[in-house]
C-alpha cells in the first residue's frame, strides 16, 4: 500500500515518511502509539532473537528502523531518493524489538 512512498526527512505521512516516521504510522493504524525517533522506538518494546522475530517486529539498527515482513524480509524508508520498499535484511546485526500493542 506504502510502496510507493517517497522517503521524506521528518516525515510523518503518506505523503512523504522517513524511516521511523513510517514505523511510527503503520503502528498508530493499528491503534499502537510508538514514539516518534528511532532510539525511542527501539525502547518501546521487547528485545527478541532474530530466531524469535515475527512479521511486524521492528528491525532496529542505529539511525534506522523497518518493519520484519518474515522470510528475511523487511519493509522500510531506505533514504532520500528512495520509496518505501520490500527488501532483503541488509543489516549485518539488527536488534529485532516486539512491540504490544
Amino acid at each position: 500500500r506504502y510502496v510507493v512512498v517517497p522517503y521524506r526527512s521528518g516525515g510523518t505521512s503518506p505523503k512523504g515518511f522517513d524511516c521511523s516516521g513510517f514505523t511510527q504510522y503503520v503502528f498508530g493504524k493499528l491503534g499502537i502509539s510508538l514514539p516518534r525517533t528511532t532510539s525511542a522506538q527501539k525502547k518501546a518494546g521487547t528485545l527478541v532473537s532474530r530466531k524469535d522475530a515475527k512479521p511486524g517486529d521492528i528491525i532496529w539498527t542505529p539511525g534506522h528502523v523497518g518493519i520484519y515482513a518474515g522470510d528475511n524480509m523487511q519493509i522500510d524508508a531506505p533514504r532520500p531518493g528512495k520509496t518505501i520498499q520490500f527488501r532483503k535484511i541488509w543489516q549485518s546485526s539488527p536488534t529485532f524489538i516486539r512491540i504490544s500493542g
